[in-house]
């Protein structure tokens, strides 16, 4: 289940900025910058490990991942909240 379907509070728009692992993660894990933003800006927020946030968002696929067919990629974003920006550490794809 997807956590957007949540109806928790929606996080201010601070500007998103990907570390240099979590921008390195994006193609190894097949997600796009602008799914780990759209996640970050549209689902709830909770609790990660070591004082960190999350969220999940779940989109339609359709179509080969690693060469195996999948109907749905969920993007999990890891990340703080910084006075002025949001970080994420690292990105996380699943395929179902």
């Amino acid at each position: 289940m997807s956590a957007c379907e949540d109806t928790g509070t929606v996080p201010p728009p601070k500007p998103i900025r990907l570390t240099g692992h979590a921008r390195s993660q994006l193609g190894y894990r097949g997600t796009s910058e602008q799914e780990v933003v759209e996640t970050i800006r549209t689902c709830p927020w909770q609790s990660a490990e070591a004082g960190r946030l999350e969220c999940r968002r779940d989109f339609a696929l359709q179509g080969e991942w690693n060469g195996r067919w999948y109907a749905t990629k969920q993007v999990r974003p890891i990340f703080v909240e910084e006075p002025t920006e949001i970080v994420v550490v690292t990105v996380y794809s699943y395929y179902f």
